[in-house]
This record gives C-alpha cells, structure tokens and sequence, in this order.
C-alpha cells in the first residue's frame, strides 16, 4: 500500500474521529430535552474509532492518532521512517474536522465561540472540573498507557480474530467516561490540537500538556506490552497496527 493512500486514510479517520466526537460535545450534548451528555460523547468517541478501524484498518492500521503511532513504534510494530507523514496527516484531519465543526456550530443564531467553545481540552480554570495540571497530567499519562496495551493486546495474533475494533472503541469510550471532567479526554494529540487552534486563548496555551502527556503515555504503553509479552507477537495488518505493505 503506498504512503499516499495510508496517509490519507489517516487523515479520513482522524476526520470522523474529531468530527464526530467533538462534534457530539460541540452539538448534542446539551441540545434542548434530548441532550446525549457525558455518556453519549464518550460513546460517540469510542465509536468512531470503531467505525474506522473496520474500515480503514487494512489500508493504513487506523491509529488516528499521535500518541498511538510513536506507542506502536516504541512496541516495535511500525517503522520510524513513516512517524512523521503520519502524524502530519492525522493533525491536518483533526485541523480541518475543527474548522468544519465550527462552521456548523455557528449556523445557530447564539452560537458563541467564547462561551459554547470547541470541546477543547484544558486543566485549571480550562478543566470541566477544575482539575489542576498535575491531575490533568497524570489522568492523561495513565489513560493513554491503557489505551496503548488495549491496542497492543487486543491486535496480538493471539487474541480473538475480528474483535479488536470492539475492544479498542470500548477502551475510548471507557478514557472519556473517567476523564471528560478533568481533561475534557484527550489522550490524542491531534484530537486536541484541531479544536485548540480554532479556539486560542488558553486553549492553544495549554495544548502543550496535551502533547507531552500522551506521548509519553504511548511510549510507556508500548514498552510496557512489549515487556509483557512473552512470546513475539505479529500485528494483525486489517486492524491497528502496520498496515500490510
């Protein structure tokens, strides 16, 4: 599969992934009588992960996501030459799935950026629940090394054939049950830099803690299975991972 189609592929799933889990947050949650709430954004997360990993699994691994990619190279399944156009593609997707998200919200008469916001991620005064930096921190370090060893585990050629998306999507939406009130949930940096740059102020101030956390949770996540993992293990190539080449 040449670069250009896993690419793009990336920058599709990373779309859907912002589009409609931001978008949940952004337009339904609240909506007048019939609000979806925390539990119907943290299961619009998990499930457009899902979605995609059925189906651009097999062209490009379906990572959809920063932390993911350098998590699956620090376990070995993906090669270091391909890191850096994956993540450019992933953050053009979220970027231009923010922008689109933006233009709909503000279709509506008292749509207000300032005070309806972007789903955007923040600690302190910037958190749902005011949660300081270091719960932010620590919360998104954790919540991604997790994420990372269900990725891992669930794509092991020893694990159950065709389930992995389930596990991987009910994983997301479990992280954005916990954290969406001290994070907002982000555990993916491209997730959090699309709505950050559209939104600014303290948004695109803090989006450095939004970086480094889930990087280091992906590294650590990655390492850890590795560890774990008794046996060598082969990436199933139709579902997250290394796609096949």
């Amino acid at each position: 599969m040449s670069q250009l189609r896993r690419t793009s592929a990336e920058f599709l799933g990373t779309f859907w992934l912002v589009f409609g889990g931001c978008g949940s947050a952004v337009l339904a949650a609240a909506f007048p009588e019939v609000g979806i709430g925390l539990l119907g954004v943290s299961l619009a997360f998990g499930l457009t992960v899902l979605t995609m990993a059925y189906s651009i699994g097999h062209i490009s691994g379906c990572h959809l996501n920063p932390a993911v990619t350098v998590g699956l190279w620090a376990a070995r399944r993906f090669p270091a030459k391909d890191i850096l156009p994956y993540i450019v593609a992933q953050i053009a997707g979220a970027i231009v799935a923010a922008i689109a998200l933006y233009v709909i919200a503000s279709g509506k008469a008292d749509f207000s950026l300032a005070v309806n916001g972007l789903a955007t991620n923040g600690f302190g005064a910037a958190s749902p629940g005011g949660y300081t930096l270091a719960s932010g921190m620590l919360i998104e370090i954790i919540l991604t090394f997790g994420f990372l060893v269900v990725i891992l585990g669930s794509t092991d050629t020893r694990a159950p054939a065709g389930f992995a998306p389930l596990a991987i999507g009910l994983a997301l939406t479990l992280i954005h049950l916990i954290s969406i009130p001290v994070t907002n949930t982000s555990v993916n940096p491209a997730r959090s830099t699309g709505p950050a740059l559209i939104m600014g102020g303290v948004a695109l101030q803090q989006l450095w803690l939004f970086w480094v956390a889930p990087l280091i949770g992906g590294v650590l996540g990655g390492i850890a299975y590795r560890m774990l993992s008794a046996e060598e293990t082969v990436v199933k190539p139709a579902i997250t991972g290394e796609p096949a080449r």
